[in-house]
């Protein structure tokens, strides 16, 4: 796939070139997929906007529940296109690269100085790239105006929205441990602590029911709710049916969309996600594992740190362990983490992409945050020191990460559209 884009754009007529990132870490023996780079125009009287991008998808099997062969191209008699990355996130980079084509083709003067930035590895953590952009904002990247990300979606799949701000994620493990080796509950059940039955206590004293972390301290982190924030919400184009469409059910928390939004955007959350040891497979056995590990994550927000957020857990989860008085043992640790990010939606960047959509959808767009984590967003905004904006062009309802990921046809097209007039519109704005 790196290969493809880097012949696609130099077809196009960009400067390109492919950038090692090295070796992946904890597997020497595989080489890092490249970055690719390109500029394409180099005028000095020109805005200079970087576009990022990503050329690797989730992994997909037919067998997993698709309707049609994943890495096939199929559009269905509604035209939408599915097939494994098409929202996410190879039908956005080639909007860029559609962008570029129908403007040569139509004789039109590029607006903008364009840099490209796709990566091969953002499904897993876009290993190697921070450092690389980092390096590069000095180097390759060092003329850039403004970021431009289209790696994210509407909030509907009627109305455009621009989106200002991303949850961040920090993930962690607990792990619990007795005995030398699983047991038989008939023979030991009832005379020996038992790891799961204390891993289950632990856990149910993180969240309740209604979603309220009980953590001590770790809401007091929170940026509180401003009176200008709040004018935000009520236009938002989004209903509690939009939310039971998504869910496949009336299982909601919260009563209202205002409520409901914020509960997604800028109020952190805690979700349990697995247990490791533990049998999980179909049937009944009844051994007593000897070692399980939970997994939870806690979605973070302004202006949660994540050293003071580590620090409330670790002492939470250690505290609620003790009241145990279990004679297993526990440990809890971070397996990553990743930074919440906000931006002005003020900036001319935004108000560029606002009238680029006004042009093409002829609606005003939502302008949104995201409970999602895009961590190269603010890697991308503290190396460049630009603003930066995501512009989506999918809907709420590609599926994306999922089985029958689609974008639909009318995306694809007006979407790139979108694009084409947003590098007009910067091209237009004033800076100051």
């Amino acid at each position: 796939m790196g290969q493809f884009l880097a012949d696609e754009l130099t077809a196009l007529g960009a400067e390109v070139e492919q950038r090692p990132l090295g070796k992946q870490p904890g597997k020497e023996h595989l080489e890092l997929p490249p970055v690719v780079i390109a500029r394409y125009g180099n005028d000095k009287n020109k805005k200079t906007i970087l576009v990022y991008g990503h050329y690797d998808v989730q992994p997909a099997l037919k067998e997993d529940g698709w309707a049609t062969e994943p890495f096939e191209l199929t559009i269905d008699e509604k035209d939408r296109m599915y097939g494994r990355g098409s929202t996410d996130d190879k039908g956005p980079v080639l909007g860029w690269l559609n962008v570029i084509d129908a403007h040569r083709k139509a004789g039109i003067e590029f607006p903008v100085n364009l840099l490209c930035c796709f990566e091969g590895m953002e499904e897993y953590g876009s290993e190697g790239l921070d450092d690389f952009i980092k390096v590069e904002s000095k180097k390759y990247f060092k003329d850039t105006d403004a970021v431009c990300i289209s790696d994210n979606y509407w909030l509907g799949t009627e109305k455009p929205c621009l989106t200002y701000g991303l949850r961040g994620c920090n993930y962690y493990s607990i792990s619990i441990s007795g005995p030398a080796q699983d047991l038989h509950s008939g023979v030991f059940g009832g005379s020996a602590h038992e790891p799961m039955t204390d891993l289950v206590n632990v856990l149910s004293k993180l969240v309740d029911p209604q979603g309220n972390i009980l953590i001590p301290g770790l809401m007091d982190l929170v940026a509180p709710l401003t009176e200008e924030e709040k004018t935000l919400y009520p236009d938002i184009s989004y209903t509690m049916d939009n939310l039971h469409e998504s869910l496949g059910a009336e299982t909601g928390i919260h009563a209202t969309k205002e409520r409901t939004l914020m509960a997604r955007w800028r109020y952190p959350s805690l979700s349990i996600h697995g247990v490791e040891g533990a049998y999980s497979a179909p049937g009944a056995k009844t051994v007593i594992p000897a070692k399980v590990i939970g997994k939870f994550s806690i979605r973070t927000v302004p202006n949660m740190e994540s050293e003071d957020v580590n620090k409330l857990v670790f002492d939470h989860i250690k505290a609620e362990f003790a009241k145990l008085n279990s004679k297993n043992t526990m440990d809890v640790w971070l397996q990553h983490d990743g930074k919440w990010w906000v931006a002005s939606p003020k900036h001319w960047n935004f108000s560029a992409a606002g009238k680029a959509v006004k042009q093409v959808f002829g609606v005003e767009p939502d302008m949104t945050r995201e409970g999602g984590s895009i961590p190269v967003t603010l890697t991308f905004e503290e190396a460049t020191g630009k603003n930066v904006l995501l512009l989506p062009m999918g809907s709420s309802t590609d599926a994306a990460h999922s089985v029958n990921e689609k974008l639909d046809k009318r995306n694809y097209i007006e979407g790139t559209k979108l694009l084409g007039a947003y590098l007009h519109y910067v091209a237009e704005e004033p800076t100051v």
